[in-house]
């Protein structure tokens, strides 16, 4: 050999090339290396969604400030399916009369398409499933420009009850996602895998491991606190398990469809930051009053959800019906929500003691949803909090 430097400068060159090629699957980060942003039709729409609908939410989430503000997918949910082909394609149905060109539409705002299938005969609405077809749709979602799917287990749950045993019950969930997501993968398309199926079999330990970047964590939200409540506030044994390119998901925003007060919407999407949870909002965009668009786009909130270093939040103090979560962030800080459960009508004082947030004598504080700066803060922090409210902090050491 003449040259053995030129030699290894080739070699490593065709290595970085060839990562290159695959690097959106190689290096799971790339893809949802934060918790994905955007909005899905089922919490408004269910089965009214349609080509209209879509264009209009697209068009919403530019006009309002939600695409600059980090907002990215348009995931169209259940009832778009139509039938297959004699080849075994599937084609949309009579609301979504070219899929294609309403990818093209949604791409040219500067968003991401997301769509919805199930690894069942059916999807939870009884429409066309991908079980059997899981390369053919996936090329097809490919070929559209599709860039997420939510796949939702459904009557996928028909065919487990064949199995004799959990373990295999269980085998079968897992081979299930992990087809498609070998299908994902083949087409050559990025396109973030969500995971929908409720939590069975603490998703959270075994995600990861057949592709998902996301993954439900409990039953569908409604849009109410007490709901929300249950939901959210028991998002704190699988804090472990989410990071870059793999999230624990608690399921959509209810935020601005009418359920709750303006003050328990603030605590529903405080916490899912604290719990760099996903925040698709799931309101129709185009009818949002300002004080709604002020909830979904508050840029200290989002910065806390989206924070780099990728850990999700945990409880850190409890008593009754107080509690107090925090979340490290890639700068040393803290993001610190102080929540009230109760609904008595005086408001709660919840104090913390700064060594319990990892901080050993003083800090500087700033609420996230006034942007008032609150000055230093010695040895605690104590903080009043309405019914149903939170106080959301980011905390520095000094």
């Amino acid at each position: 050999m003449k040259n053995p430097r030129k030699f290894l400068s080739a070699l490593v060159s065709c290595l970085i090339f060839s990562a290159v090629a695959g690097v959106a699957f190689a290096n799971p980060t790339l893809l949802a290396g934060t918790p994905p942003m955007g909005w899905n039709s089922w919490n408004h729409f269910a089965d009214k969604v349609s080509d209209a609908v879509i264009r209009a939410q697209a068009d919403a989430m530019v006009s309002s400030g939600l695409r600059d503000a980090g907002y990215a997918y348009i995931n169209i949910d259940d009832t778009w399916q139509g039938k297959r082909d004699a080849q075994g394609v599937i084609h949309a149905n009579e609301k979504f009369p070219d899929m294609k060109a309403l990818a093209d539409y949604v791409h040219s705002k500067g968003l991401k398409l997301g769509i919805y299938s199930s690894p069942g005969t059916k999807t939870c609405a009884a429409y066309e499933g991908s079980f059997g077809h899981e390369e053919q749709d996936a090329r097809t979602y490919a070929d559209w420009g599709v860039d997420y799917l939510k796949y939702d287990l459904c009557s996928f749950y028909d065919l487990m009850a064949r199995a004799s045993s959990k373990e295999q019950k269980h085998q079968m969930m897992i081979d299930a996602y992990l087809r498609m997501y070998r299908a994902l993968k083949s087409t050559g398309r990025p396109i973030v895998y969500s995971l929908c199926q409720y939590g069975l079999d603490s998703v959270w330990q075994w995600g990861a491991s057949v592709g998902g970047n996301l993954w439900r964590t409990t039953n569908d939200i409604s849009d109410n606190y007490e709901n929300m409540a249950a939901i959210g506030f028991r998002q704190f044994a699988q804090s472990r398990y989410a990071g870059p390119g793999h999230w624990n998901d608690p399921d959509m925003l209810e935020v601005g469809n009418g359920g709750m007060s303006t003050a328990e919407y603030r605590t529903h999407i405080s916490l899912w930051a604290l719990l760099a949870a996903p925040l698709l909002a799931g309101n129709d965009l185009t009818t949002m009053t300002p004080q709604t668009i002020e909830l979904l786009t508050n840029r200290d909130l989002i910065a806390i959800d989206q924070d780099l270093a990728g850990n999700q939040g945990t409880r850190v103090w409890a008593q009754g019906a107080t509690e107090v979560w925090a979340k490290k962030l890639a700068d040393g800080s803290r993001a610190v929500g102080f929540f009230n459960r109760s609904d008595e009508p005086a408001d709660a004082q919840i104090e913390i003691k700064l060594r319990d947030l990892g901080f050993m004598s003083s800090a500087t504080a700033q609420n996230v949803w006034t942007g008032k700066d609150l000055g230093m803060f010695h040895g605690k922090i104590k903080v009043a909090v309405p019914p149903h409210g939170v106080v959301l902090l980011k905390v520095i050491p000094t």
